[in-house]
Formats: structure tokens, sequence, C-alpha cells
């Protein structure tokens, strides 16, 4: 049996404001771009790994949901509470000058993990955790 991600999702509150960080700043295109009962959908994804989509999708994606549930995501999303997603980088130091000359909100500088890998951090314009690690050599 071969099992392989095919897609994740990333709640995002302002789909152009994510759009000009995952495309402008990351590289990432845009895969598919749809509209529901007032919500978007954006599938983006690393032109390197064209069967792994990544869908900046809405904080609560389910147009049933009540004002308080509603209410409730979006305050976990203002904490930066709801995802994260780790990239993997050939040259972590050159990622992190990208996205940091790009205003990326620096949340650990490049560093050399016990684990193995040398990572950084950063949040997305909606507050999810990015971390951007570089295998080491051993």
């Amino acid at each position: 049996m071969d099992i392989k991600l095919s897609t994740c999702f990333i709640a995002v509150d302002d789909h152009d404001k994510a759009l000009a960080f995952y495309r402008d700043v990351l590289g990432m295109e845009v895969r598919n771009d749809v509209g529901y009962e007032g919500m978007r959908w954006v599938t983006i994804g690393s032109p390197s790994q064209p069967d792994v989509d990544i869908v900046l999708e809405p904080p609560l994606a389910d147009p049933n949901a009540s004002p308080a549930d509603k209410q409730a995501m979006a305050e976990l999303m203002a904490k930066g509470l709801l995802r994260g997603i780790i990239f993997t980088t050939d040259d972590c130091d050159a990622t992190f000058e990208r996205i940091s000359a790009a205003g990326g909100e620096v949340l650990q500088e490049p560093m050399d993990q016990f684990y193995g890998v040398r990572d950084c951090a950063f949040r997305d314009p909606a507050g999810n955790m990015l971390r951007f690690n570089q295998t080491l050599a051993k």
C-alpha cells in the first residue's frame, strides 16, 4: 500500500493578503481559485511538488456555522492557534533573508536543532506558524 499526502488546509482571513505572501514571497503557484456561498478557497503549491496542494480556506468553512462558532474561530486565528505547516528548503538562511526582507513576521531566526535540521519560523498574514527546515549534513 502506498499512501501519500495530496492536500492540506490553512485557514486564512484575507485571501488577497495570503496570496501576496504565499505566491509573491514564497513563490507558490496558484492552481485553483473557487468561491461558494460567500466563501473562497484558493489552492496553491510549490512548482517542485505538483502533486501536493495547499488550500487556503476560510477559518470556518461551514456556511451553517453559528455566529458564536465563527467568532471563536476568528479569535483562535488572531492568536495564531489554528494551524502550522513545515516546508523544507535547501538553504534556510537564504529563505529567512528573503521572507524577512519582504516583511514576514519572524518567530525564530535560523538555528541548528538537535534533531538534525536548521530551521526558522514566521507567521503568515493570518497568524499561522510556518517553519522552514533545511536538513543538516551528517
